[in-house]
C-alpha cells in the first residue's frame, strides 16, 4: 500500500519528462528496481528542492482527488487554480461536463489532513460511477461512511467559492475548523 500511495504522490508531483527510480529488497533479500512516472506536475521541483507547504497541498489535493474506495478506475477531470490544471482543453470540459467535488488539505501535515466535498444535484451519479469519496457511501441506519482519512464537510456550493467562469475549478473550500485552503482540485466526471 506504501508503494501505491508514493506512486501517486510521483503522478500529482512530477510532470510527465520526470520520474522517481528507487530500489528495495524484499523479506527474501531479493532486489527490485522500480520507475515510477511523473504526470500531472504540481510540484516539479521537488527533486532538486524540499516541498514547500503550498506544493504539499498541492500534492495532497490529488492524491486525495483521485481516491477511490472500491479500487475502480474511473477516468475523471481535475481542474484547479494551478498552472497545470487552470486551463482544461475543450474537448475535456465538453466530455467530463458532471462536477463530482473538490478536494483539499495537507497529507504532510502532523497529523494529516484531507477535506471533500460534494456536488450535491450529482452525487447519486458519482456514486453511480464507483466515486464515493467526495459524498460518502450511504449507511443503512443513515449517515454516510467516508473514505479512510477524507473528512467530508459537505456540499460545495456551501464549503467553496464559486467555479471560476475559466476552467471551471473552485478556487478555495474552507474546512470543518473555518480554515481557508486555496490549494483545491476539483473533479469532473462523464
Amino acid at each position: 500500500m506504501s508503494r501505491q500511495l508514493l506512486r501517486y504522490i510521483v503522478g500529482c508531483a512530477l510532470n510527465p519528462s520526470q520520474s522517481l527510480r528507487f530500489s528495495w529488497h524484499d523479506e527474501l533479500g531479493e532486489l527490485h528496481e522500480e520507475v515510477y512516472p511523473g504526470n500531472l506536475g504540481l510540484a516539479a521541483s521537488w527533486l532538486i528542492a524540499p516541498l514547500s507547504e503550498s506544493r504539499e497541498q498541492w500534492i495532497s489535493a490529488c492524491v486525495a482527488s483521485r481516491a477511490n474506495r472500491t479500487g475502480v478506475s474511473v477516468m475523471i477531470s481535475s481542474r484547479a487554480a494551478h498552472l497545470a490544471l487552470r486551463y482544461p482543453d475543450a474537448s475535456e470540459v465538453e466530455s467530463y461536463p458532471m462536477e463530482e467535488g473538490a478536494f483539499w488539505g495537507n497529507l504532510f501535515a502532523t497529523p494529516p489532513r484531507l477535506y471533500a466535498c460534494y456536488k450535491e444535484s450529482n452525487v447519486e451519479s458519482s456514486r453511480a460511477l464507483s466515486r464515493d469519496c467526495a459524498a460518502g457511501l450511504p449507511e443503512p441506519e443513515g449517515g454516510v461512511r467516508e473514505c479512510p482519512n477524507i473528512h467530508i464537510v459537505g456540499s460545495c456550493d456551501l464549503a467553496c467559492g464559486a467555479l471560476s467562469a475559466i476552467g471551471g475549478y473552485r478556487p478555495s473550500c474552507v474546512d470543518d475548523r473555518g480554515e481557508s485552503w486555496p490549494a483545491v482540485i476539483t473533479t469532473f466526471l462523464p
